[in-house]
């Protein structure tokens, strides 16, 4: 079993409040709009990091991060990027790839707004943990945390962290 975070959006914000969430993990997923890297830096430091780049991510993310990132933890296939759209509305640039290979878990950033969704035509479970960070329109930042054990999702969880400013 692999308890896992999931934030995004972070635009270079990182605070204890995150991290006391990030000391609880097993592993941290970043789904791009890191900001400076100093947030990835520091995660990394505390616990394993699956992150990909976003839109205002510089060429120092871009070399280290993929634009996209598949993987498999626990039996669970996972997609990971940052603009990625969600059920009935997937982004051009992966709509045929993803129906064609759906994955178990479909994440992606970009729009600040946290959504959890099921897939029915793909059978997939997309997941945005909206903006843990605080450039944005989004009024609570949040985060997403669940667990991963024998090919199963388990005890999905909303994180409200404070208002943003």
């Amino acid at each position: 079993m692999k308890k896992i975070l999931l934030l995004s959006d972070t635009h270079s914000f990182i605070n204890p409040q995150i991290i006391k969430f990030v000391k609880q993990a097993d592993e941290v997923w970043h789904a791009g709009d890191i900001g400076k890297l100093e947030v990835t830096d520091t995660i990394k430091l505390l616990k394993p990091l699956k992150a990909v780049y976003g839109n205002i991510d510089n060429k120092e993310a871009r070399a280290e991060f993929p634009l996209d990132a598949k993987f498999t933890v626990e039996g669970v296939s996972v997609w990971m990027t940052h603009i990625g759209g969600y059920p009935n509305r997937y982004n051009l640039r992966i709509r045929d790839e993803i129906q064609k290979n759906p994955p178990k878990i479909f994440i992606s950033g970009h729009s600040h707004i946290l959504k959890v969704q099921y897939d029915k035509k793909l059978d997939l479970l997309h997941l945005n943990p909206g903006a843990a960070g605080n450039h944005g329109f989004h009024k609570i930042r949040t985060m997403l945390r669940f667990e991963l054990d024998k090919g199963e999702i388990k005890n999905l969880e909303i994180i409200e962290l404070a208002k943003r400013g």
